[in-house]
């Protein structure tokens, strides 16, 4: 579970992954920049963003991230970084339990927060969407097909992958997740962002743990785009019911 390695891996595994990370987000954006345009000459609106606009970019964004971790395993010639297989009944049973597990995590943790009297942010597309909840229908697939296979490969993937061969299965699963939750701290808006740090981290400690134990990348890219995707379905009923956010 932990691992022995020289300082000098150390350093170029932890350079390795910051590198992964910030390629991600700018290959992302870099090609959400032309899609963007193209979609502003077709004649849809910027400001504020169409439905149309902020979906094209969400996919090109998250098409970055896929395309980043293909280019890393190709050209480093690390193919097997990425464990992979057909899943089987036991994994669909973790994807289950993995599942519940989040729910109840963030379920748990809202508990501890509310009675902190903590403030938590809130994602950027959450609050566009409450006020086009048409956009919360829009991102479900977007989730599934595209958000989900794009973070799980980038830091379950290829994040932890480098820090388990450099420090084993624990320490990898908690830095990953660490980078992870750091990682959304851009797309947050309000007061409360550290809060929504910490859940986030908690969330990608449950996916590092199915990822490790399963020895499947689709077990977590699974997990985490069904889980976003009953999040958003949740909050365009809230939306178009008029329905409060709970506290």
């Amino acid at each position: 579970m932990f691992n022995r390695v020289s300082v000098e891996k150390q350093a170029r595994v932890l350079a390795h992954a910051v590198f992964i990370i910030v390629a991600a987000f700018v290959v992302g954006i870099g090609l959400g920049i032309p899609v963007t345009l193209g979609m502003v000459l077709l004649g849809y609106t910027l400001t504020p963003p169409s439905i149309e606009v902020l979906a094209a970019t969400s996919i090109a964004q998250y098409v970055g991230f896929i395309a980043v971790v293909g280019a890393y395993l190709r050209v480093t010639d690390v193919g097997d970084l990425v464990r992979v297989r057909m899943p089987t009944l036991r994994d669909v049973a973790l994807m289950v339990a993995g599942l519940v597990g989040l729910f109840v995590a963030v379920y748990l943790l809202g508990i501890v927060i509310t009675a902190l009297g903590a403030d938590q942010a809130q994602n950027t597309v959450v609050t566009m969407g409450q006020q086009n909840p048409e956009l919360f229908l829009v991102m479900i697939p977007i989730t599934v097909l595209f958000v989900g296979p794009g973070e799980e490969l980038v830091f379950r993937g290829v994040v932890q992958g480098l820090f388990y061969r450099a420090y084993g299965a624990v320490p990898a699963i908690v830095i990953a997740s660490g980078l992870f939750g750091i990682a959304h701290y851009a797309a947050l808006a309000g007061s409360g962002k550290l809060t929504y740090i910490v859940v986030t981290i908690l969330l990608g400690l449950i996916l590092g743990g199915l990822y490790e134990r399963t020895n499947n990348i689709l077990v977590p890219i699974v997990v985490h785009g069904i889980y976003n995707a009953i999040l958003f379905a949740g909050q365009w009923v809230l939306a178009v019911n008029d329905i409060p956010m709970p506290s």
